[in-house]
């Protein structure tokens, strides 16, 4: 049965498309994640794919299927949508504060390999407590500030010392290291994103020499994204990449400037409008605004329509600049580029999966709304 709420169904013409919808191209997607596991294949480098970005299991399972080790993800509710759809390694890439957080990373750690970071020995005792009486076994990072001036411990003798107190806290288990240098990855230029992460390697490998000298082994140094992977990757430091936006992409990633080397992933993600006013000739209203489409990150472009462009967003307009002699009627459609593509997700419960002009699928985002 068709339910007039649904934005489409399987077999459905992509001009069929209610909107707002959010909408995946497979081909793109696809090409993505081969592309991905292309530049990693030869290097000692495992992809452990960030979740937080499509918070969608039937993506997870296609990412480890490929290559992937396992999922990151930010909150413990989160990793409870995985974790029950069957994804065995999950790493909690933040700190978790709280008994209710704790205990239900604990249930989670019975059912797959959990990872969590620390960057305070109050964390690691915490954790201590409720692994020891729940009679699990947690991995911990030591997260390590490598220039994101957000959470982790200052390189060095601080990553090594709370290193050590992890590790004398079994049944915790010392995992390694959390080196992510978020800002770097929408640095412009690719000479700004080589300094930002030469920086964030060496502050890595310091941390870990500090570490080794206290007899403890750093078996993995985790980070990176999608903007700076392949430094990473080529550091001879980090072993592990967490990259996440690759599968998608959004305007403010496109507008990096590429390096030489760099892997040139497609936009894969979109939300599909439709004009819904149109009573100036330099003006355009559609059916996205914020509540399609996030603008933290900047406003939206509109796919292969450079002469139009996004400039205010209300809570369910969007307003476009259009040239007078514009093409644009009431109820065109119109495929937006969001400008973050992480909270756009959040705001949708399903993804409408296209091929060529047909919908091929619907994709639950099962851990939207995932905030604890």
């Amino acid at each position: 049965m068709r339910l007039p709420w649904k934005a489409a169904y399987p077999g459905d013409l992509v001009s069929a498309i209610d909107t707002p919808a959010l909408v995946l191209d497979l081909d793109a997607f696809e090409r993505n994640l081969q592309r991905m596991m292309a530049a990693l294949k030869g290097h000692s480098v495992r992809l452990r794919a960030h979740a937080k970005s499509h918070k969608c299991p039937e993506i997870a399972r296609r990412q480890i299927a490929l290559g992937a080790v396992g999922v990151c993800c930010q909150k413990v509710s989160e990793a409870a949508v995985f974790v029950d759809a069957g994804i065995k390694d999950v790493l909690l890439t933040n700190q978790l504060v709280g008994a209710t957080k704790l205990l239900h990373l604990a249930d989670l750690a019975r059912r797959a390999r959990m990872g969590v970071l620390v960057d305070d020995p109050l964390q690691v005792l915490a954790l201590a407590d409720v692994a020891h009486s729940q009679g699990v076994s947690i991995d911990v990072y030591v997260e390590v500030d490598v220039g994101g001036r957000r959470c982790g411990v200052t390189p060095g003798a601080a990553a090594a010392q709370l290193a050590r107190l992890v590790a004398d806290r079994p049944p915790l288990r010392f995992a390694g290291l959390q080196c992510y240098h978020g800002p770097a990855q929408h640095k412009r230029t690719p000479l700004e994103r080589e300094q930002a992460i030469a920086q964030a390697v060496e502050a890595a490998r310091l941390s870990r020499a500090l570490i080794e000298a206290d007899g403890l082994q750093v078996e993995r140094i985790t980070g990176a994204g999608t903007g700076t992977f392949l430094l990473e990757r080529d550091s001879g430091v980090f072993n592990e990449i967490q990259a996440g936006s690759y599968i998608f992409m959004d305007r403010d990633y496109g507008d990096n400037q590429p390096g030489a080397q760099d892997v040139r992933f497609e936009h894969a993600l979109f939300v599909r409008s439709a004009v819904l006013s149109r009573t100036q000739p330099t003006r355009a209203v559609i059916d996205a605004g914020l509540k399609a489409s996030s603008v933290d990150s900047g406003m939206p472009t509109v796919w292969q329509r450079p002469e139009l462009r996004y400039v205010k967003a209300a809570d369910d307009h969007g307003v476009l600049e259009v040239p007078a002699d514009a093409s644009l009627a009431l109820g065109d459609a119109l495929m937006l580029v969001p400008g973050h593509c992480d909270p756009t997700v959040n705001l949708y419960d399903e993804l409408v999966c296209i091929r060529g002009d047909r919908v091929e699928a619907i994709w639950p985002i099962a851990a939207r709304g995932a905030l604890l």
